[in-house]
């Protein structure tokens, strides 16, 4: 069947598979990605979808892929620019249980929509050493996994020690970190389209005061550095090998650079704010004029770090 017609009958289909799947009807049609993104930026996704436990997150997926529908499993939106069309298909949001934590002396087990700034204090105030490069981290734990948040020298990687995810096979395994094949942003669940359900972290006893100091530090440093007072999507680019994105942008002339409301932050090269106003449409193409410009200055071709989605 084709047309609209087609398509609503489809949609209507598709909107009630969705509501039985989860036990509530935390189905919304035409959200407006702009409300779940930091950047305050991308149109309207088809359907939004709201989980909250492994067992709905696995019965939305199921029937996404049974139909043959593209699926997007959303975190808090802090690495993402959602582009001005919006998203097709199902936006799938964990909440609820899926945002759990658990404390078992070294060992936290945290679901995949934990805040990952939260749970790094937590772990701090319990005396737990690993987790003091994520305060400032604004994203999940569920995309810190996929992409292998770091900052300060250190990254999950690091702390780690397994992870469960929902395959292309529609089941929940866990997998040991010795199989996720981290690395500088990414991971086998990335390039595989696993979806994580949770991650169960291995710390160290630690001292309180050490722990809270390099926290305050890496604290200072964030809010010494980053434009956190405008809407962004964090680090715009990948680091090349040896030099910084920032420095590289800032030596070709780009820092304050401006493409309607998106700009080059004029406190940190390698961020690009919203103020105000911005579409992806023009952020996309004060990126590329960046990156343009940085080849002809230094020979780098920049790569992004955030994860661009949906249709113009």
């Amino acid at each position: 069947m084709s047309g609209p017609c087609g398509r609503a009958e489809a949609d209507r289909a598709l909107e009630k598979s969705l509501v039985e799947a989860t036990s509530r009807a935390r189905v919304e049609r035409g959200v407006p990605m702009s409300r779940h993104t930091s950047f305050k930026i991308g149109g309207p996704a088809d359907f939004l979808v709201t989980v909250e436990s492994a067992g709905e997150l696995l019965r939305v997926l199921g029937e996404c892929r049974g139909r043959r529908v593209p699926f997007l499993v959303l975190g808090r939106g802090t690495n993402l620019l959602v582009r001005d069309g919006g998203i097709r298909g199902v936006v799938v949001r964990p909440a609820g249980d899926l945002a759990a934590t658990t404390f078992d002396g070294e060992r936290v087990r945290a679901g995949a929509a934990a805040g990952l700034a939260d749970l790094a204090r937590e772990c701090g105030r319990r005396g737990l050493s690993g987790m003091e490069f994520a305060v400032g981290i604004p994203g999940s734990v569920g995309g810190a996994v996929i992409m292998n948040a770091g900052a300060y020298d250190s990254e999950m990687a690091k702390v780690v020690e397994s992870a469960d995810f929902i395959t292309s096979r529609d089941l929940i395994e866990s997998v040991p970190a010795g199989l996720l094949e981290f690395g500088y942003r990414t991971s086998r669940p990335q390039r595989e389209g696993w979806v994580v359900v949770s991650a169960t972290l291995r710390l160290a006893c630690g001292d309180l005061a050490a722990i809270r100091r390099r926290e305050e530090e890496n604290t200072a440093k964030r809010e010494a550095r980053q434009p956190i007072d405008l809407p962004s999507a964090g680090s715009v680019f990948k680091r090349p090998p040896g030099r910084y994105a920032g420095t590289l942008i800032q030596e070709a002339g780009c820092q304050g650079l401006r493409v309607g409301d998106a700009q080059v932050s004029e406190r940190h090269a390698g961020f690009i704010v919203n103020l105000g106003s911005a579409t992806a449409r023009d952020v996309l193409e004060l990126i590329e004029r960046v990156r343009q410009a940085v080849q002809a200055h230094a020979g780098v071709w920049l790569e992004p770090e955030l994860r661009i989605v949906g249709e113009d």
